[in-house]
């Protein structure tokens, strides 16, 4: 049996603020270690639970945080940018039983800490056919039409709370309390490792390979906070504008709506300028 693990690290034990998952600074380096512990106690979970096999895929923005060295020997680990499926990349092979969220948010415009999808402030909500979406139910989406069921989701408790939505049989560990976008309260590394441990070993039962979800058209809607923003990414073929700063597409699949997100993600990024947005 293989698992996959989908790591990001605004959900990660201890993280509050932006300096805890902003690449190069010191409180990153300091948060490093307590996502890398994270992450590798789902890895014990899952042997625990009997899996034969674990690849950890990196998902958090240069996607080049996890400390290998502090893995258990049994994993892989998936790092690096510029991966067809992002955040959930390797589930499209064939050969994954189920798939982690570990380290998770709410979405942009919602409650939580540090919560955004995809961008960090340019996007104040996303809509999935009317429903708003976090990266976790895109991601969710993607990984049903391979026929991957979610297993375990850790995060703050309101990731937790959004979890219900869209893996409502998951095992769920929340690894603090929001108190507010940059603020919660965090329990020590050393009880977060132990419970994601727990349910990790407990959500090897959950898996299994389904029928894949054939469920489209999906018609995602994008928000952002300029105007600007919203016409830069009508560059992007079936893109269009439904609002002033809102726009709109729909795929068959959601394979292809997740690549066109992505693309309009990285379109609207290159198009902030500095102090203004």
């Amino acid at each position: 049996m293989k698992l996959l693990i989908s790591a990001d690290m605004e959900g990660a034990t201890g993280v509050t603020w932006p300096a805890d998952v902003l690449p190069g600074t010191p409180q990153w380096e300091r948060c490093r270690a307590m996502f890398t512990s994270d992450v590798n106690a789902a890895v014990l979970g899952f042997h625990d639970g009997g899996a034969d096999e674990v690849l950890i895929n990196e998902a958090h923005w240069t996607m080049r945080n996890l400390l290998l060295e502090h893995l258990d020997d049994r994993a892989q680990m998936l790092t690096g940018r510029h991966k067809a499926l992002s955040m959930v990349e390797g589930v499209q092979h064939g050969d994954v039983d189920g798939i982690a969220f570990i380290g998770y948010h709410a979405g942009a415009g919602m409650e939580g800490v540090l919560a955004h999808t995809y961008l960090a402030n340019q996007i104040t909500g996303v809509w999935l056919n009317d429903v708003r979406a976090s990266e976790g139910l895109l991601n969710a989406h993607v990984v049903a039409e391979y026929g991957v069921p979610v297993v375990l989701v850790t995060g703050d408790d309101l990731a937790c709370e959004d979890a219900l939505g869209y893996a409502p049989e998951a095992l769920k560990v929340a690894v603090k309390d929001h108190v507010s976008r940059y603020a919660a309260v965090c329990r020590t590394p050393a009880r977060t490792a132990a419970d994601i441990r727990a349910a990790a070993q407990q959500a090897v039962a959950l898996a299994g390979r389904r029928d894949p979800v054939t469920g489209g058209p999906y018609t995602v809607a994008v928000e952002f906070d300029a105007e600007h923003l919203a016409t830069a990414v009508t560059v992007v073929p079936g893109v269009g504008r439904i609002g002033e700063r809102k726009v709109a597409y729909t795929h068959e699949t959601m394979y292809e709506a997740i690549r066109t997100f992505k693309a309009v993600t990285t379109i609207a990024s290159a198009a902030v300028e500095e102090q203004y947005g």
